[in-house]
């Protein structure tokens, strides 16, 4: 009678607590499986009186740990959970209060980034010294938002075949595309794609701000780094090192610093040794100015350029799909979008949509669309 009535307490605690949708979420580890050996599988035997008894308490500790998750309270629900543990432990279960303490502390170490629930992502801000490094956002962009040249397309979307299928890679030893450099001239869509594969694997984006990564003291933005690779250990996600030569400099430059130079050895070996699932996205506009090292850690580097007529059309319609734009002409029209980056035809489309809002219509005109271009191309000199 005693294996039968651990068994069964065994059994009504892990599905109330963790197999209960709320509890696994507001644990955050959706992906975690309790699993027992159980001594007794007869489940229709009597229990005593005195289990009726434990299990009302267990059922006051569940009920406490559903109230504190709708409200939000972390804090408590581990607080509460950990009395559960403390519970069964008195009990002499000793097999279930160990699991849940290795559940309770595994929650506890994950931390801070993000939780997902189901059809709802929920971010929650870093926090500590991570406040001042990271900036976190859940894009909407897709892939189906830019305008890209085919080729170009193909290398994403290979990208995001991989780490779809990552299970199936990694059971024959293999992994998925996910240290990615980005370079290219400013506006050609580099920031964009990392926001966009973000959006398509709906992951969040984080963004290494790096005034508060790089400091004149020496070891600290060594430091600091670890930390940023830390984070993608605990937390899934892209991580986004904008303009990376900033850290990525050629170490051999007339105006090296020591400090630099120890930075980037430090983000090499980070970048060779890290394991996570997240996803690393380097970009930079300069990639003469990179050291040589860095190419061959990533697993792709992909090269943007000025789009051609073909795709920069594509741009100025997608842009403009709201407004009326059949009488343009493209005749006209296309020969000056020569030179003008992703970015600025997409300004240049949105002036000109302005134009025709502010005029109390939604036609654009062949003359608002080019002297928008034309402006665009006056500041980009």
């Amino acid at each position: 009678m005693p294996q039968l009535r651990q068994a069964a307490q065994e059994r009504s605690l892990l599905s109330l607590l963790f197999h209960t949708k709320f509890a696994w979420t507001a644990l955050g580890l959706e992906n975690t499986r309790a699993t027992i050996e159980l001594s007794d599988a007869n489940t229709e035997r009597t229990i005593s009186a005195s289990w009726q008894g434990e299990s009302m308490s267990m059922a006051r500790h569940v009920i406490a740990l559903l109230k504190s998750h709708l409200e939000g309270d972390d804090k408590e629900f581990l607080s509460v959970a950990m009395q559960a543990a403390a519970h069964e432990a008195r009990l002499g279960h000793i097999a279930v209060a160990q699991q849940l303490r290795d559940l309770i502390d595994e929650a506890k170490r994950r931390g801070s980034a993000v939780q997902k629930r189901p059809g709802q992502l929920l971010v929650l801000e870093p926090r500590g010294e991570l406040a001042n490094l990271l900036s976190v956002q859940i894009p909407g962009t897709r892939l189906s938002d830019m305008a890209l040249p085919d080729c170009l397309a193909e290398r994403l979307k290979r990208i995001l075949i991989e780490q779809r299928q990552q299970k199936q890679l990694r059971a024959h030893g293999l992994g998925p595309r996910r240290k990615l450099l980005f370079t290219g001239p400013p506006g050609s869509g580099k920031t964009m794609t990392a926001s966009a594969i973000a959006g398509e694997l709906h992951l969040p984006l984080f963004t290494i701000m790096l005034e508060g990564l790089i400091t004149k003291f020496m070891g600290e933005t060594a430091a600091k780094l670890r930390l940023v690779f830390d984070a993608m250990r605990q937390t899934q996600g892209v991580y986004l090192f904008d303009e990376f030569d900033a850290i990525g400099a050629r170490r051999n430059q007339l105006n090296d610093v020591g400090e630099i130079r120890r930075v980037l050895n430090s983000f090499l070996q980070l970048l060779e040794k890290d394991t996570s699932h997240s996803l690393i996205v380097g970009a930079t506009n300069h990639p003469d100015l990179l050291d040589r090292a860095l190419f061959r850690r990533f697993d792709d580097v992909i090269e943007y350029s000025l789009p051609e007529v073909k795709v920069a059309e594509q741009i100025l319609t997608r842009k403009l799909v709201a407004f009326q734009i059949a009488d343009l002409d493209w005749s006209r029209i296309l020969p000056e979008v020569e030179g003008l980056s992703q970015a600025e035809l997409a300004r240049a489309s949105e002036e000109s949509a302005k134009h025709a809002v502010l005029n109390g219509t939604t036609r654009i005109t062949t003359e608002a669309l080019l002297a928008a271009l034309h402006e665009r191309r006056a500041t980009s000199r």
